[in-house]
C-alpha cells in the first residue's frame, strides 16, 4: 500500500511508536499508557472488542490515538469476525462501530474514524460483492487515518513552533505527545518540533489529577528527548504563571466546536483562566479531526469516570475514606474568550473562532 510508503517517510519523527499495525497477520499493537514511565508494556489483539476495553481503561489515550486505534478496531472485525457474506460482514462492521463508539464520550475524534471507516465501508459494498474488497478497503482507510494523523501532527508541531522563540517555556496541562497520538503529537509535538530545529526550550508540565498524565507520560516522553522539564501540581500553575515562570501555555483537545469550545483533561479550564488573569499566551493545538460542526456547547458530552480514580492513587494507595462521595469529571470545557489560538495542520485559527474555525473545515458560517 502507498500509504505504508508514506509511513516509511516519517520514520525520524517517530521516536516513540504507541500504535501499530501488522498488515501481514492483521493484528493491532499498542503500548499500555496506564503502565509508563515504570514499565514499557506492548499488547495486542486481533479482538475489535479488546480494543474497546484498551480504549475505556485507558491503555490507549488521548483523542487521536483514540481515533486511529478505533479505525484499526473495524480493521479487526472485519478480518477476524468470520462473516461469510457481505450483509454478514456490514453487521459485523455495525455491532464493532457501536461497541467502540460506546467506550469515551467525549473525544470526538473518535467518532469521526468511526464514521469514516464506516463510510468506506459502505460505499465499497455498493460497488463490490466481494467482501474481500470490503475488508481490504476498511484497513487502508484505518491505516489512512493512522499515517494522516502523523502528518497532521507534524504540521501541527511546524506551524506551532513559530510561536516559540528560543530560550522559551512552554507550561502545559496532560499528555498531549506521542503516546496521545499515532506517535509524535500536538501540543507536545510542537515543543518536539521546536527542539528537533535546535531551539533552547523548556516544559512545565503539571501532574494533571487523578490519572497523572503529566507526572507519567510527559515526564517520560520529555526525559527520552532530553528536552528539559519541570514537574508542579495542578494547583501550583496561577503562581508559577504569575512569577513568569512561563512563556506560553500549550494545551490539546478532546473536542473543539465551531464557537471555538474547547473541551480538554480536567483542570484546563482553570490554566486557561490563570494565563489570562496574567496575560501569558494560551494555545490549543489539535489536528481539525478534533472539530466537530456543532454550535452549541451545552452538547458537550463530558466523561464521568470511576469515583475510585480519586479515592485512590492509580488503583494502588487509598488516599481517603474509602466511602467518600466523588464527582469525578474527566474533562472540563475552555470558552473562546480564554483562548489566544487554535493551532490545527491547516493553520492558526484566531478569534472570532465562528468565523475562522469554519473557515478551516470549508463550512459556511451560517449558525
Amino acid at each position: 500500500m502507498d500509504v505504508l510508503k508514506e509511513l516509511e517517510s516519517y520514520e525520524e519523527y517517530l521516536k516513540i511508536k504507541p500504535l501499530e499495525w501488522d498488515p501481514e497477520r492483521k493484528v493491532f499493537r499498542w503500548l499500555d499508557t496506564r503502565l509508563i514511565p515504570f514499565e514499557e508494556v506492548y499488547r495486542e489483539t486481533s479482538d475489535y472488542r479488546r480494543v474497546a476495553s484498551a480504549i475505556k481503561s485507558m491503555e490507549i489515550r488521548g483523542a487521536p490515538a483514540i481515533g486511529v486505534a478505533a479505525a484499526f478496531g473495524m480493521a479487526l472485525a472485519a478480518y477476524h469476525e468470520k462473516s461469510r457474506s457481505l450483509s454478514d460482514l456490514l453487521d459485523t462492521l455495525a455491532t464493532a462501530k457501536s461497541t467502540l463508539a460506546s467506550t469515551r464520550p467525549t473525544a470526538y475524534n473518535l467518532f469521526w474514524a468511526l464514521e469514516r471507516v464506516w463510510e468506506r465501508a459502505r460505499r465499497t459494498a455498493e460497488d463490490k460483492s466481494d467482501p474481500d474488497e470490503v475488508r481490504a478497503a476498511v484497513e487502508e482507510e484505518a491505516l489512512n487515518i493512522y499515517v494522516e494523523d502523523i502528518r497532521n501532527n507534524i504540521a501541527i508541531g511546524r506551524l506551532g513552533s513559530k510561536l516559540l522563540d528560543d530560550n522559551t517555556t512552554v507550561l502545559t496541562h496532560c499528555n498531549t505527545g506521542a503516546l496521545a497520538t499515532a506517535g509524535f503529537g500536538t501540543a507536545l509535538g510542537i515543543v518536539r518540533y521546536a527542539y528537533y530545529e535546535g531551539k533552547n526550550i523548556r516544559v512545565i508540565t503539571t501532574e494533571t489529577r487523578p490519572l497523572l498524565q503529566g507526572a507519567r507520560l510527559n515526564v517520560w516522553e520529555l526525559k527520552k528527548e532530553g528536552i528539559p522539564v519541570t514537574l508542579i501540581t495542578d494547583g501550583m500553575v496561577g503562581l508559577a504563571l504569575k512569577r513568569r515562570m512561563a512563556d506560553i501555555v500549550l494545551v490539546g483537545a478532546d473536542r473543539i466546536i465551531l464557537t471555538g469550545h474547547t473541551a480538554n483533561k480536567i483542570g484546563t479550564y482553570m490554566v486557561a483562566l490563570a494565563a489570562k488573569d496574567n496575560s501569558v499566551p494560551f494555545y490549543v493545538a489539535a489536528p481539525t479531526s478534533t472539530i466537530q460542526a456543532e454550535w452549541d456547547p451545552s452538547k458537550i458530552v463530558i466523561e464521568e469516570r470511576d469515583p475510585n480514580e480519586v479515592r485512590m492513587v492509580m488503583g494502588k494507595y487509598l488516599i481517603t475514606m474509602p466511602d467518600v462521595e466523588v464527582y469525578n469529571p474527566s474533562f472540563d470545557v475552555t470558552p473562546p474568550e480564554l483562548i489566544t489560538g487554535i493551532i490545527t495542520e491547516k493553520g492558526i485559527a484566531r478569534p472570532p473562532y465562528k468565523e475562522s474555525l469554519p473557515r478551516l473545515l470549508d463550512l459556511s458560517t451560517t449558525t
